[in-house]
């Protein structure tokens, strides 16, 4: 299998590991320790305060955001860079519920991330308890959106199981019937291809320390559709979301723009290393990503369902289905992994039984995945996950 994308070169990934997590945590570029080094010594060491201007710190929220347009169909003015997923989520849904003041219902699915479904349960409480949580199952959402939905709220891919919803054809379900939608592509965004634009939902969220490689914390990123800008709420009313940062003015005037959509002060730091990890995906094309995504995904499963029969496929069967990730179920699935990494073959756990593996054809190749199935293979076969260190949870699965 010929991998036209394989660049492992770009990344400090060690040399004997086999690295299948990058769906929760993508790896270090290489370019990123010098820009971040560069940034740290001839901007912040010896510019200080005067980098805000010289070094063009201010732009970097949008600047960047535009690069992860390109990566998601977003047009440019659309995407700024902020804080943390959970605030961009509060963001989003807060605008989201005040384009329809007359429904009361925020619909979600039980694949979704439970932080995203703690920040609805907030916002709900915060604005007197006036709406709803709906959760059903995936397949039921598109049945679930009625007149009474304001807001239909999901993550495109299940971080658990890699089930792939799909983006337009909910998008426009949640339209026909009148409600707004609101995508998190945390499993997406640098994953597949994605049509913002084209879907024409009117909000999105997504991070980007995970297919995006920006970095363990790296900010968060929102997306409004560009006719909601000037009219979309903006609940957390940040000095740098004002039209005039600089005037210190007293009242809040929104920015006539996507940067209304910014809060605080942005980290420069994370946003320099995001920027520099960016520069891997130059003149790459989404498609192709997806291509190869499917082709090492589908060998994977091959390899695992044909040699490792103690455990069971959980994510969809059709690849047209699912994210680029696989899972699959074992009673011990958190000591296997635990087996695993201590091979050098770096997977995941999620509660309760599912052992996930991230599919980045940037970085994996066919020998990568057939190895890493032999080390499962053996994990499995002399019951490796047996071994008492393998019992005790770490913080972190």
């Amino acid at each position: 299998m010929t991998n036209a994308l394989y660049r492992k070169e770009l990344f400090a990934l060690p040399r004997d590991m086999i690295y299948l997590d990058g769906n929760s945590l993508g790896p270090l570029p290489k370019m990123v320790s010098g820009r971040v080094e560069q940034v740290l010594k001839d901007e912040w060491g010896s510019l200080l305060i005067k980098a805000w201007n010289d070094a063009d710190w201010m732009s970097l929220p949008t600047r960047i955001g535009d690069k992860i347009a390109k990566l998601v169909g977003a047009p440019s003015g659309s995407i700024v860079m902020g804080e943390t997923l959970s605030i961009k989520v509060f963001q989003a849904l807060a605008a989201a519920v005040a384009l329809r003041p007359g429904r009361n219902v925020i619909l979600s699915d039980t694949g979704n991330f439970p932080s995203d479904l703690y920040i609805a349960e907030g916002l709900i409480e915060l604005l007197g308890n006036k709406y709803q949580l709906k959760l059903v199952e995936p397949d039921d959402v598109a049945l679930a959106i009625d007149q009474n939905v304001a807001v239909v709220m999901l993550t495109q891919v299940d971080y658990r199981t890699g089930r792939l919803h799909d983006l337009t054809e909910l998008t426009h379900a949640a339209h026909r019937a009148g409600a707004v939608m609101l995508w998190d592509l945390a499993h997406s965004a640098g994953a597949l291809p994605v049509q913002l634009q084209k879907s024409k939902a009117e909000f999105a969220v997504g991070c980007t320390y995970k297919y995006l490689n920006g970095g363990p914390g790296a900010p968060a990123f929102i997306y409004v559709r560009p006719d909601l800008i000037e009219t979309a709420n903006t609940v957390l009313k940040g000095w740098l979301g004002h039209e005039q940062p600089f005037s210190f003015d007293t009242d809040y005037r929104p920015a006539p723009s996507i940067e209304k959509m910014r809060v605080g002060t942005p980290s420069i730091i994370q946003l320099v290393a995001l920027e520099a990890a960016l520069e891997a995906w130059d003149g790459v094309d989404m498609e192709i990503v997806r291509k190869h995504s499917i082709e090492l995904s589908e060998l994977f499963i091959r390899q695992v369902e044909s040699r490792c029969p103690q455990v069971a496929l959980c994510s969809p069967r059709l690849a047209q289905n699912r994210g680029s990730q696989v899972s699959f179920r074992f009673e011990h699935g958190y000591a296997t992994i635990r087996a695993l990494i201590d091979q050098n073959v770096i997977g995941d756990f999620r509660a309760p039984d599912v052992m996930r593996f991230g599919i980045t054809p940037m970085y994996l190749d066919s020998n990568d995945i057939v190895a890493a199935v032999d080390h499962l293979e053996q994990v499995l076969r002399e019951k490796l996950w047996q071994r008492p260190e393998y019992q005790l949870r770490s913080a972190v699965t």
